[in-house]
């Protein structure tokens, strides 16, 4: 029998087959509050893991990001069928499924898949590990790389307190970082990877479907990863720095208190 881990990155990877099947196609859009919208892809996609969930899992909930929430109980399976709606719709390939179990308060399962580069960074909530050509490889978490990932999406309910775009202006980020904007989180799972050195967002994350797979692989990888202001995810003010070290983790939480404290 499969565990959960290995529902997981199934599920993912039938999403990311589907994403990466409709891709360059003509998509419906489907109009959602605030402005957003969702594709004929992510519905597709979101189907395809549900299918997956469903058989393999029954009894458990599924919160999925088109469909909401069905089912009850302790286990509650959270699904993003397509982050980076937009890159993709305007045919931009930095787009992620993910697929993330939380038990209890723990997130025990994740898979965060790369339809276009395939590749599919898993976590069992001990071990992380990224997949390609049905090799595993650790996720190794590393600041070599300088780039942090910036998410400028709202909704931003630290403002104006803490926004996150004011980091790129900061003469002390510039000099220490190298900023980038990809807008998935597909970048969090990169994190993990030792791809980018950190990634900061706004928000309340708690039960994301967007960032609780990418979480739970930084967690598992051994990267530091707490609230803007420094507290475990989830407390406090809310927001994300996922850093691949102490020291990165520190100096991004030291410009955030400076930014926050000159407004």
């Amino acid at each position: 029998m499969e565990n959960d881990a290995q529902v997981a990155v199934r599920a993912a990877l039938a999403g990311a087959a589907v994403v990466r099947d409709m891709y360059g196609t003509s998509l419906d859009r489907v109009g959602k509050p605030g402005g957003d919208f969702a594709t004929s892809a992510d519905l597709a996609a979101e189907k395809a893991i549900m299918d997956v969930l469903r058989a393999a899992r029954p009894d458990d909930a599924v919160t999925g990001e088109e469909s909401g929430r069905t089912g009850s109980g302790d286990r509650m399976w959270l699904v993003d069928p397509l982050c980076g709606t937009l890159n993709y719709a305007v045919r931009s390939m930095l787009v992620a499924v993910n697929v993330a179990l939380r038990a209890g308060s723990a997130t025990v399962a994740a898979a965060s898949a790369d339809p276009f580069n395939g590749e599919v960074f898993w976590t069992d909530g001990t071990r992380a590990r990224v997949r390609a050509g049905g090799t595993d490889a650790p996720l190794v978490p590393s600041p070599a790389s300088n780039l942090v990932d910036v998410n400028l999406d709202p909704p931003f309910p630290n403002a104006p307190g803490f926004r996150a775009v004011d980091l790129l202006a900061d003469a002390g980020f510039a000099a220490r970082f190298r900023p980038r904007v990809v807008s998935t989180t597909l970048a969090v799972a990169w994190v993990a990877a030792g791809r980018r050195a950190a990634y900061v967002t706004d928000g309340h994350l708690r039960d994301s479907v967007h960032f609780a797979a990418g979480i739970a692989l930084c967690q598992a990888a051994g990267c530091v990863v707490t609230g803007i202001d420094g507290r475990p995810p989830h407390t406090g003010p809310g927001g994300l720095i996922a850093a691949a070290d102490p020291e990165t983790h520190s100096t991004l939480l030291d410009l955030i208190s400076t930014l926050s404290n000159t407004r």
